[in-house]
């Protein structure tokens, strides 16, 4: 009953061809799931409104307001409904378009009568007189109303007055945070200034990241298996050892806390961090230095091995881990800040992690923690001025995929008593997200307790992703611990992943490529700025220094 992914515009229908192929549909024991709006552009946001939908059902309608039915204000729709669409159309969730020439959806709900009709959540307490009579048509037959958890916030309309100065879709938020008195250049540079010679303590696994370069792949001829042809293995510092290293390279003095053993490797590598300005004092391990190789055709990864064995540490090494990073800490009248990150090997466990937090809190301005793999405890984590994992992290932390992800945040701050969090979403950036105090003491706490700051990807397009969420971390940890602001901090952190995010393989950011980034963001803004702001008085282009 679906058209072939070849051919999307067979998924346009009329009304009658709809009501044909729901009738079919509804035979055939087929739950349908329909989503109804202007979609003027197809933004982030809609994408996983959508690609949420569909998961609830067989087949995913998306209807659109015909082009006479938009009260959008003087020249919307900003596309025709046609293109609106094929728009939708060529998305591969999507299986069935159409065009609804009536004011509202309620009489289209009336006549196909979904199984489930999705709203954004924004809709969950909208006494809207129109979406009242939409939601009774739904129910009165039947059906479900659901709200998608509208994990990022876009609205096609600002985006449109945005593309009247700019023709990227995320320059109109570039330039409220470029506006920003605290995202200013010299604000930023100063900060970046304030992070050289700080003390910091990193705790965590150390890993050896290999970069296997091959040859183009070609197929065996015993069996239709891809063939990769070696021909250079570059060999990066990773783990919390690359946390030492952008941290070294920011002007910070870092001690690493970690776990090495007694080979010729793991000896190389500490002498290329004490080189580097990391002191390193770490437990030794019988376990090798874990490895992970990525074979890569060019600049694109085909394939990861895992050459990891668990740690497996009896509780007399958990408890040097806790001296070793305690004493760190306190040496010299406390340290600036510390990171704790779990990549989930074994070294921390949930219990060490928690000891840890409570250990290093009193002896530190800035606690910061962020973790990596499906082993790792985020939860575990107590008491943190910064947390910084993926969406996904968080998400599979608690258990909560279908949730809004500033509730989920919520969750996370308040289980862990944590004060913030820089929740990562890869190419649609990240989103700050900062416990207000004193903000009352409503029944929907995270509503009213949690405000959030979106920072777009400065490189939205990554050749080399690995590493980014290691440099974030790191730059917005010394940035906090040197007075910077949540928005600040994340805005510096944002520029050292975009840096991370051009290399390929895990190399250590220093300030003068995060001082770079600032000016090109800044640069940016200016190009696309109104001409009277161009040439203000008094307004000059950055230049790194």
């Amino acid at each position: 009953m679906s058209p072939t992914p070849n051919d999307p515009g067979a998924k346009i229908l009329t009304r009658a061809a709809l009501l044909e192929r729901r009738e079919l549909a509804r035979a055939a024991g087929r739950r349908l799931v329909h989503c109804h709006g202007c979609f003027d552009i197809v933004h982030p946001g809609h994408v996983r409104h959508l690609r949420q939908a569909k998961g609830m059902g067989d087949i995913l309608l998306v209807s659109i307001t015909g082009d006479s039915g938009v009260n959008k204000g003087v020249g919307r729709p900003l596309i025709p409904e046609e293109l609106r669409a094929e728009n939708l159309a060529a998305l591969d969730f999507v299986d069935w378009v159409h065009i609804e020439t009536r004011p509202t959806a309620q009489e289209l709900l009336d006549e196909i009568r979904p199984d489930v009709y999705i709203k954004g959540r924004e809709y969950e307490h909208n006494s809207d007189p129109r979406f009242r009579k939409e939601r009774e048509a739904v129910e009165r037959h039947g059906g479900r109303v659901v709200f998608s958890s509208g994990d990022v916030v876009f609205s096609s309309t600002a985006l449109i007055n945005a593309m009247e100065q700019s023709v990227d879709p995320f320059h109109h938020r570039l330039t409220q945070l470029m506006e920003s008195s605290e995202l200013q250049g010299a604000e930023l540079f100063s900060l970046l200034g304030l992070m050289r010679g700080r003390r910091l303590v990193v705790v965590g696994e150390t890993i050896l990241d290999t970069y296997v370069l091959c040859d183009r792949p070609d197929i065996a001829g015993e069996s239709p298996v891809m063939t990769l042809r070696p021909l250079e293995n570059r060999h990066y510092d990773g783990g919390a050892a690359i946390i030492a290293r952008h941290a070294a390279a920011l002007g910070a003095r870092p001690i690493l806390v970690t776990a090495l053993d007694d080979s010729e490797q793991s000896r190389a590598l500490r002498m290329r961090l004490v080189a580097e300005g990391v002191e390193v004092r770490a437990i030794e391990c019988r376990a090798g230095l874990p490895e992970k190789q990525r074979f890569l055709v060019g600049a694109q990864k085909v394939m990861k091995i895992d050459l990891v064995e668990q740690y497996v540490l009896d509780e007399s090494e958990h408890d040097q881990i806790m001296r070793m990073a305690t004493d760190a800490a306190r040496s010299g009248g406390g340290c600036d800040a510390a990171i704790i990150a779990d990549f989930g090997l074994g070294f921390l466990t949930p219990a060490t992690l928690n000891r840890l937090c409570r250990g290093l809190r009193p002896h530190v301005g800035t606690l910061a923690g962020d973790v990596s793999g499906r082993r790792s405890s985020l939860s575990a984590m107590r008491s943190m001025d910064l947390l910084c994992p993926s969406e996904s992290e968080v998400r599979e932390a608690f258990r909560l995929h279908a949730e809004g992800l500033p509730m989920v945040t919520w969750r996370l701050l308040e289980e862990t008593a944590s004060r913030a969090a820089i929740v990562t979403m890869g190419p649609e950036g990240m989103i700050a997200f900062n416990r207000l105090e004193n903000a009352g003491d409503a029944g929907d706490a995270w509503t009213s307790r949690l405000k959030a700051e979106h920072v777009p990807a400065l490189s939205p397009h990554a050749i080399d992703p690995l590493g980014c969420g290691d440099a974030l971390l790191t730059t917005a940890t010394l940035a906090l611990a040197s007075g910077g602001s949540l928005l600040a901090s994340a805005f510096l952190g944002a520029c050292a992943a975009s840096c991370e995010a051009q290399r390929i393989g895990n190399v250590p950011i220093g300030a003068t490529d995060v001082r770079q980034t600032v000016v090109r963001a800044h640069n940016a803004h200016l190009t696309y700025a109104a001409p009277e702001i161009i040439h203000a008085p008094g307004r000059a282009t950055l230049r790194a220094s």
